[in-house]
This record gives structure tokens, C-alpha cells and sequence, in this order.
């Protein structure tokens, strides 16, 4: 049997129930979504930064003999990765005011100091909170939705590759595989008066069983990944900053403020 009135038994009840009342405060939904924004963010701009550097070398190797046929390319990866610089700061700070504005939303916070309490400024900053990462979600689709484009290029090309050596493997003419081509310019990533513009036959072969071919490819898929990571952070945001402000306008109602 413990004397119930011992202090320090009463000081380790307090430090127990205070680390619950921390334990629940958490908003569980925002910090997931923010590990999941800093990961996919990471994994976006860390893969893309060197799978543009990489196509650039890649596309100016193969693809183009003349420099004013890919300046408009190398204009643009120069650009987004400069893009890709601000994206990374500004997803890191956006993640934080989520993250806090879920600890200010959470109602087992405001439990802590006895009641409910909401004001019409932070309900407006809720909102807010709400119409930006709606439209953060719908700039990333498009995002997520132009990653996929140097990633089916790659793999067309994997699978053209893939072709010329079964058609090497069955049928001994060399003439056979010179009619099976990659062409960068129907992709976009080259205007059409580009010389050669395309690769065929077995020098494509050759370059798809380079290393430098599937480091670009990895790279790629990481960076998609990383782009899809990004909007399901994105879209659990939007459902946990959406809930926060429907509880806070529902308890404003009742008039508990």
C-alpha cells in the first residue's frame, strides 16, 4: 500500500497525466501529412534536380549534333531547377504553418485550458488554410501529371531497346533493327528540325545498356514517386484542415468559444 498523499507520488500522477493530455494533443492527421510532404518534397527535388542534369547530357550526346537545336531544352532545365530550389523552401515552410495550425485546430488542445475556445480570426485563418492547399493540390496534379512524360519516354525507349535485341537474338541482317528508332522530337524535347533528332538500330541499343540510361531512368521513377508522395500529403491536408475548420464553425454555432 502507497500513502495517496506522498508529493512525489502526486508530482509522477501529474507528470503522467500531463504527458497524456500531450500524447492526445497531437494532431495526428497534419503530422503525417507533413512527414509525407518532407519525404516526397526531398525525394522530388533531389531526383528531378539530377534526372534534368543527367537528360540534358543525354539528350545533347545522342539526340542533337547542332547546340541551337536543344538551347530551348537546356533553357528550361536550367529554369525549373531553380524552380525546383523554391519549391523545396516553400513546401518546408507551408508544412510548419499546417502542422501548427492543426495544433492550434485540435480540440484536445483547447481542452487543456478547460473549455473550447475559438475566435473568428482563427476559423478565417482555417479557411485560408483550406482554399491555398486546394489550390497547391490542383497545381500539383498538373505537377504530377507532367512528371509522367520523361518517364514514358524512358521507357518507350527501354522497350525499343528491348525489341532490337530479341529481333538481334532471331534474325543475323543488321538491316532489320535499322528501322526500329527513337524519336526524341515527337516527345517534345526537341523542335522538329532537329538533326538527327532520332537514334535507331543498335547504337539505340547501345545506349540503353549504359549506365548513365538507367541512372536517368532510377532517377525518374524516384522523382514521380516523390511527385505522387507530395499530392497524398496534399490531399490528407485538405481533409484534416477541412475537418479542423467544420469542428471550430460547429462549435462556434453553439456558441462555445
Amino acid at each position: 500500500m502507497f500513502p495517496v498523499r506522498q508529493p512525489w507520488l502526486c508530482k509522477a500522477l501529474g507528470c503522467y497525466d500531463c504527458c497524456v493530455r500531450c500524447i492526445g494533443a497531437i494532431p495526428y492527421p497534419s503530422l503525417v501529412a507533413t512527414l509525407l510532404c518532407y519525404a516526397g518534397m526531398a525525394l522530388f527535388c533531389g531526383a528531378g534536380h539530377q534526372a534534368l542534369a543527367h537528360t540534358e547530357v543525354l539528350v545533347e550526346t545522342h539526340f542533337a549534333r547542332n547546340p541551337q537545336d536543344y538551347e530551348v531544352m537546356d533553357s528550361f532545365i536550367r529554369y525549373f531547377q531553380f524552380v525546383i530550389y523554391g519549391l523545396a523552401s516553400f513546401f518546408f515552410l507551408y508544412g510548419i504553418l499546417l502542422l501548427a495550425e492543426g495544433f492550434y485546430s485540435t480540440s484536445a488542445v483547447k481542452q487543456q485550458f478547460g473549455e473550447f475556445r475559438s475566435t473568428q480570426c482563427g476559423r478565417g485563418f482555417s479557411l485560408t488554410f483550406i482554399i491555398v492547399t486546394y489550390i497547391l493540390a490542383f497545381i500539383w496534379l498538373v505537377v504530377f501529371a507532367f512528371a509522367v512524360i520523361p518517364l514514358f519516354f524512358l521507357f518507350n525507349m527501354e522497350q525499343t531497346c528491348h525489341n532490337i535485341n530479341l529481333l538481334a537474338e532471331t534474325t543475323p541482317s543488321i538491316n532489320q533493327h535499322n528501322w526500329i528508332c527513337m524519336d526524341a522530337r515527337q516527345y517534345g524535347l526537341l523542335p522538329w528540325n532537329a538533326m538527327p533528332g532520332k537514334v535507331c538500330g543498335m547504337t539505340l541499343a547501345s545506349i540503353c545498356k549504359a549506365s548513365e540510361f538507367h541512372v536517368v531512368y532510377d532517377l525518374y521513377i524516384a522523382a514521380f514517386a516523390g511527385a505522387g508522395i507530395t499530392l497524398l500529403a496534399l490531399l490528407v491536408y485538405l481533409v484534416a484542415t477541412t475537418y479542423n475548420y467544420a469542428v471550430l464553425r460547429f462549435l462556434g454555432r453553439k456558441g462555445i468559444r
